[in-house]
Order: C-alpha cells, then structure tokens, then sequence
C-alpha cells in the first residue's frame, strides 16, 4: 500500500503544522524549555509557567503534570487539562539499558525521599518515576542527578525516549553479545540532538544481545537483536514498527544484519525515515508503526538504504526463538562466577527508602551495580555466591522478592488514577488485591502467567500482550459511575506472539476481578494439555471456558 499523502510528511512537502502539538513544536524545540526552567519558573512557581511549556514541551526534561487527587476516572474525558492537573510533577529519570550503580540509586533514592514524598515507581522501560515533585525543586534535582551520570532529557515527549537494555548485559551466560557499548554509544550520540527532538510521536529503542529478549523486541519502534550472522561473527538483525495502545502491532523484521559498528548509522537513518515520512497531522496516528503498515518492510529497507544509508545492508537471519515469559527474576550465574539476584516489585511500586537500602545491600553483597528490568524488577549484580541467599533474604524484607510466587512474578500494573490525568481507574493497588487473591485461592499454581492491569487504553502495562489484560473503563452502575476493566486474555511474545483476545460484552467490575481471574484460570488447570501454556490454552478453548 502506497504511504497516504497530505499526512504531515515533511519529506512529501506537508511541512506546515497541522496540529497544536505540531504548531508548539515548530515554535519552540522542547529541548530549550530547560533554560526557562531555571531561569523563570523555579522562580514564578507552577502559576508562572506558560501552558504551551507546561503542557508540552515540559515533557522533553521528563515531566508531568500529575492528577489532581479525588478526581474520579469517569471526570477524565470530560474535564480540561487545568481541571484535571495537580500543582506537582511526575519525573520520569532516565536509566538507559537500566543500569544504575550504588551510588546513582542512591541519588535517586534520596531525591525521591527529600522531594517526592518517598514513593519511587519502576517502570516497564526501565526508568525510575518520582511523584509530587515541585517545579521550584527541578533545577536543584537535575543538579544532582547530573552529578551521578543521570538525567531526564527526553525521558518523555515526542523524542528517542529511554533505550532499553538487558540488566544482565556483559554478564549472562547465555546472551549472544555484549551490547554495552553499542547502546551507550547511541545514547550518547543521540539523546538531546536537535535533529531527533521534534519527531512525529515517542520513539522507543532497544538494543540486546539477550537470549532471552527480555526487552520485547516485538513491541518497540526499533529493536537491534543479538545474532550469529552469516559469517559467524555476533550483530544484530532489525526489528522496526512495533508499538501497542489502542492500535496494537507488532515489529516488522527488515531481513537485514547490523554490525555492531553500524548501529548508531543505522539507527539514525530510521529515526530520520520517522521523522521525515512519519504522519504529523493526527496525533493518534502518528507512531512509525502506521508508516511501516503502510509502507512493508520491503519499502521501509529500500528507503532506508537508497535514501538515507546509501548502501545497501546485507541480508541476515531471524533471531532464535526465546521464552514468552521473560525475566531475570532470582539466583543466577554470571558468566564472570559471580551471581545476579533479581527481584520483583509490587506492580513497580516501591520507595525512595527501599532503594536507598538497595543501594546499600549492592555495596556490601555484590558489586555496588543494579540494574531496572523491562518488567518492573531490579537486578543486584556482581553477587559472590556466598551472599546470594542472605542478599535475597535482605531484598525480601523490603518487599523486593527473589523468589515469588507465579502471581507476584507476573504482575504488571501502570501509574493508573492514583498520579496520571488519562487513567480512569485505580491501578497499583487493584493489581496487589488481584495478586494477593490468586496467592490466597491458587497458592500451588505451577506456571508462569503474566496479569496485567491497565489504567486506560493507552497500553502502558502491555495488557494486550498479557496471559490475563486488564484494560480500565467505567462502567454505569446502581450508584453511578463503577471502576471495571475490559478482559484480554492470551496474549504472548516470542515465536507465537498474539495479541490477547477479547469478547464482545467482556467486562468485568474491579471488584470482580479476582474472582473472574481465579475461575479462568482454575478452567486452565482442569483442561490443559501436557505442557500447555495459558496463551495455548486461551487458542483452543472454547468461549464459554473463558467467560
């Protein structure tokens, strides 16, 4: 299918702006609202800043404004942005490939003690996410994150965001190469150029020698994934075009091998594809997984070689098949003969005081480095064998399980209603009752299951790729307006990957949840097969099984 014309495409001629968003982007790049920080609004405070900053371009340095407290979901789509806000800040900080060594973590544990209120969230892009942070206290944090090696620069907007990494990179056994370099090398030559601060939409990079492909390459704008290529040596083949929201697709593989010297080339070509052909004139229509549905594959590699590489890249093999479950949750070898000891959070939600701990427990049990999963967990590396158990007992007692239950390792929840101004129903703690319930009724369940709870349709806690999703909506009750989530179930990345399914009229309240949760799943464990997975079952069964 040709790609559509009139859609905004700057290298088409559609330079004009076609949207707000576009207009304030043209006006003023996002990257220079920093200064105005510093210079103006930490002095006006929040009534001083300007909305087109405020509701904007704020985002390039990582901020939001968070939702007003007592605000029910059912307001969400009715109240302006002004109505819905709170005079606070999520800070979204950046951890590419999440790594963070002690003493970054506890950086970061600290801001988040002295101005966020103590709670610290782990994202499923490896980021760490503060609450309640005032824009008076923003020049002072940045400050000293940057005194660490951190920042928050395009952690949000419409920007190359954090770049996902293995949090075993250079130490798993089995990974097919080290991509450490790689990845600091496009983060570094990348994040905060102004040729990639005013792209179409958010464009979300991995970059992974893991085995395991624990940074769901299937899912991101462009994934680099570790393999052998044809003439033996490691690189990576190329995965452009995934992304979920409310329009769901998959990654489509370009069928070619990458060195990893070519890396930074080839992924600044992408990134100007996006920002040249991406579609600018709807912002619900502007990922680069439409222009790739659009384009194929075949197009989107001629294009990239003959207008932007001005070679050609040799062709390469598929990936080998990985886990639908991927984490690296628990005791591990390194290949080094040390141990990783990988631990859950609760949906992601932890504490500035739990992280400061954290810290602590690297320095004196391993070697002072953690790193963030893309499942919301955290790594300590660098463990002699003889801490391991003893370090994992420590993270247990601060709510960080290395050892958990099917339940606790697999469940996922976003920000929801709590802090975000698009959410309609509570999430964290809806996601910790539904895990607590199924401990409680299915306390010997012997097989990993992913349960995903949502906030709203826009796909932050990947429901749609989930064994169990969760997508929030509000629903009419007897009293009025009532929390209730749409149910995906079955879906699962890897070798077979599909989106969950749905079913007309399948909702269940939020209350209900855990109880439609246990007899699904009790239906699993009465009729699966040998060796079938909830995503296999959820294939064959019938409908009446799954309601």
């Amino acid at each position: 299918m040709p790609a559509r014309r009139g859609q905004g495409q700057w290298a088409l001629g559609y330079r004009e702006p076609l949207n707000p968003n576009e207009r304030a982007k043209r006006d003023n790049d996002g990257l220079l609202v920093r200064q105005r920080i510093i210079d103006i609004y930490q002095h006006t405070g929040f009534a001083g800043i300007d909305p087109g900053d405020l509701r904007g371009r704020m985002r390039w340095y990582g901020l939001y404004t968070q939702r007003r407290p007592g605000i029910p979901g059912g307001k969400t789509a009715t109240l302006e942005p002004e109505e819905l806000e709170d005079e606070f800040f999520m800070m979204r900080i950046r951890s590419d490939g999440g790594k963070l060594n002690s003493e970054q973590l506890r950086a970061v544990a600290d801001i988040s003690i002295e101005y966020g209120r103590g709670v610290a969230d782990i994202t499923d892009r490896q980021n760490v996410q503060l609450h309640w942070i005032r824009i008076e206290d923003v020049p002072t944090i940045w400050e000293r994150l940057e005194a660490v090696g951190l920042s928050t620069t395009e952690a949000c907007g419409d920007t190359p965001r954090v770049m996902l990494g293995c949090p075993l990179e250079g130490v798993a056994q089995n990974s097919i190469l080290d991509a450490r370099e790689v990845l600091d090398s496009a983060v570094e030559r990348f994040v905060g150029d102004p040729a990639f601060s005013n792209l179409p939409r958010k464009f979300k990079t991995s970059i992974s020698g893991c085995a395991d492909h624990c940074t769901n390459h299937e899912i991101n704008d462009i994934s680099f994934v570790g393999v052998i290529g044809p003439d033996g040596t490691a690189g990576f083949d190329l995965w452009v075009g995934g992304g979920l929201s409310t329009n769901p697709m998959f990654a489509k593989r370009l069928g070619v091998f990458v060195r990893p010297d070519e890396v930074n080339d080839v992924w600044e070509g992408i990134c100007s594809i996006f920002r040249d052909y991406g579609y600018r004139r709807q912002r619900n229509h502007a990922r680069i997984k439409f222009l790739m549905a659009d384009w194929g594959p075949e197009k989107f590699r001629e294009v990239l070689e003959q207008e932007y590489l001005k070679r050609a890249l040799p062709d390469g093999p598929p990936p080998p098949s990985s886990p639908a479950h991927r984490d690296h949750t628990g005791i591990r070898p390194q290949n080094n003969g040390l141990f990783s000891v990988g631990a859950t959070t609760k949906s992601g939600r932890t504490s500035g005081a739990a992280l400061r701990q954290v810290a602590q427990l690297a320095e004196n049990l391993g070697g002072a480095r953690v790193a963030l999963t893309a499942q919301q967990g955290l790594v300590v590396l660098d463990v002699p064998e003889a801490n391991t158990e003893s370090l994992a007992d420590e993270l247990g007692v601060l709510g960080l399980e290395v050892r958990p239950s099917a339940f606790l390792r697999g469940t996922m929840a976003c920000t929801g209603i709590e802090f975000c101004k698009l959410a309609l129903v509570e999430t964290k703690a809806r996601a910790e009752t539904i895990r607590l319930d199924l401990e409680k009724r299915l306390p010997d369940f012997d097989t990993p299951i992913s349960v995903h709870v949502n906030g709203c349709p826009n796909s932050c806690a990947r429901f749609q790729v989930a064994d169990i999703g969760f997508k929030g909506m509000i629903t009419k009750g007897a009293d009025g307006d009532e929390e209730a989530f749409q149910v995906h179930l079955g879906g699962v990345l890897g070798e077979n990957a599909a989106l969950g399914k749905k079913f007309r009229g399948l909702k269940v309240t939020a209350e209900e949840a855990p109880v439609y949760a246990e007899r699904v799943l009790r239906g699993y464990l009465e009729r699966r097969e040998q060796g079938e997975s909830f995503a296999g079952y959820v294939l064959r069964a019938e409908e009446a099984w799954l309601l």
